[in-house]
């Protein structure tokens, strides 16, 4: 279970080093973690969406009928279709961030 740090509050780094110091875990699990009182509404927003994949990703707004198929490459030009796996996970540009949370 979450703790938040009495001196900072909530983080960005503590969420994540709170989700990645364990082997698996459950959605409702990070649930728990996103709805917390003390995580501010907007990151719990976002955590929601990412969770259930649900940003404006380009695949998911091709998939809406937003943009076409041949705009669904990833907005930093490194040439992947941009999903949220992508962006967040996979990207050599946008991925790489997740080494700056870590730290």
């Amino acid at each position: 279970q979450w703790q938040p740090d009495l001196v900072r509050g909530y983080s960005v780094h503590g969420a994540y080093q709170l989700l990645t110091s364990q082997q698996s875990v459950t959605l409702d699990d990070a649930e728990e973690l996103i709805w917390h009182t003390q995580v501010p509404l907007k990151v719990s927003i976002f955590a929601w969406r990412l969770l259930r994949d649900r940003l404006p990703t380009k695949v998911n707004l091709v998939t809406r009928g937003i943009i076409t198929p041949p705009d669904h490459h990833c907005v930093s030009g490194c040439g992947g279709v941009e999903s949220t796996h992508h962006l967040f996970l996979s990207c050599s540009y946008f991925g790489s961030l997740w080494s700056l949370v870590r730290s």
